[in-house]
């Protein structure tokens, strides 16, 4: 390997594995804060919290690795314009295009490994998850209760907080519940609580020696009940199940379908599927070459600029993706033509701008005259 592709090479990897690492962590930040934020409603349980934010990270790194790769390139490309280390080069008799090559040796392993990613590791991280919010969601509130600690459930509907059991063979100490219904706003008291379960299968929380309060918002209306034991109903998340529960349900057991499986299936929301997964490693290849021609600036003109615009066409071209998906799922558009129409328009756009990076523009008349006077 000659010393340009060495240096390039070298130059690239190392931008990558810090805009990569940067990327990385933001994501993390950002998903563990939603996380926190749902396993403080009592949407998902702390304790899969870590578990759930290293299976998204799995789904997530197809495309922080295509933007680390675009970034890599173009600021590669852009720091030897502008300091001037490409009048080098092209005084040894390279050119531009010589690029292609150092770009594509960095481009073609990531690539390979986002389809690993997007084929083979994404649906079974999707599944996983899956798994982790579906056993969460089939727990009775009950046990989604920790000891000292405010649990939300059922959209805010219920508040549980309970105490540590003071009697041997109780499930729960003293428990405090708050449960929203449409027409009264209930507290309950207890000395302690379990969970029985009918023949039916139905779970019943019981209550034992507690007081309940019903109160009639805006309304001058009070109910006081003392019970010795008083049940209710425990119900799953599922069991109340809404459109858009089920719309996100769907979806996530499309992303999880392994990809030999949608191969085989002729739906159109299994073809946008694949061609999204089959999408990825195309638009790696083609952001870094596109990275190629955006790179060349003009050393004496500001950056921000020329940053603005790569960042514009890299955002363009992903979410062109994404609405092509969207066209195959709803039948508006065949397969062949969503997965090729727009890395066929942006393989285009390269060579274009890379044909005219490359080409020598003749001197003015103008000019011409003036050097032979």
């Amino acid at each position: 390997m000659s010393l340009f592709k060495r240096s390039v090479v070298s130059e690239i990897m190392s931008h990558a594995g810090v805009v990569f690492s940067t990327l990385l962590i933001v994501w993390l930040s950002v998903l563990l804060v939603r996380l926190l934020g749902e396993a403080a409603n009592g949407t998902i349980g702390a304790d899969v919290v870590f578990g759930l934010a290293a299976f998204s990270s799995i789904t997530a790194l197809p495309v922080i690795l295509s933007v680390s790769l675009f970034i890599a390139v173009l600021t590669t490309v852009a720091r030897n314009f502008r300091e001037s280390e490409m009048v080098v080069w092209f005084a040894s008799g390279l050119s531009l295009k010589d690029w292609v090559g150092p770009v594509l040796r960095c481009a073609a392993p990531v690539a390979v490994a986002i389809a690993v990613l997007t084929l083979v590791a994404s649906p079974w991280a999707y599944r996983q998850i899956a798994e982790y919010r579906q056993r969460y969601e089939q727990r009775s509130d009950l046990s989604k209760v920790t000891a000292g600690q405010f649990i939300e459930t059922d959209n805010g509907a219920r508040v549980f907080f309970a105490e540590d059991p003071s009697k041997p063979g109780d499930q729960l100490g003293h428990v405090i519940a708050r449960v929203i219904e449409p027409d009264w706003l209930t507290v309950i008291s207890a000395d302690s609580a379990r969970v029985e379960t009918e023949a039916n299968g139905d779970r019943f929380l019981i209550l034992d020696r507690g007081h309940r309060y019903d109160l009639k918002p805006g309304k001058p209306q009070l109910r006081l009940f003392d019970f010795r034991r008083y049940g209710f109903r425990l119900e799953s998340k599922n069991d109340a199940g809404s459109v858009k529960v089920a719309r996100e349900m769907a979806e996530r057991q499309l992303k999880a379908r392994p990809t030999d499986q949608l191969v085989g299936d002729n739906t159109n929301t299994a073809r946008s599927q694949l061609m999204w997964r089959l999408s990825l490693p195309l638009a790696a290849l083609n952001l870094a070459l596109l990275a190629i021609p955006l790179g060349a600036v003009n050393p004496r003109l500001g950056r921000s600029g020329d940053i603005l615009v790569a960042g514009l066409i890299g955002l363009l071209y992903m979410n062109l993706i994404n609405l092509s998906r969207g066209w195959v799922g709803s039948g508006k558009l065949s397969f062949d033509v969503g997965l090729w129409v727009v890395h066929g328009a942006f393989t285009l756009l390269m060579a274009v701008m890379m044909w005219r990076k490359l080409r020598v523009k003749a001197p003015k008349k103008g000019a011409q005259a003036v050097a032979i006077t």
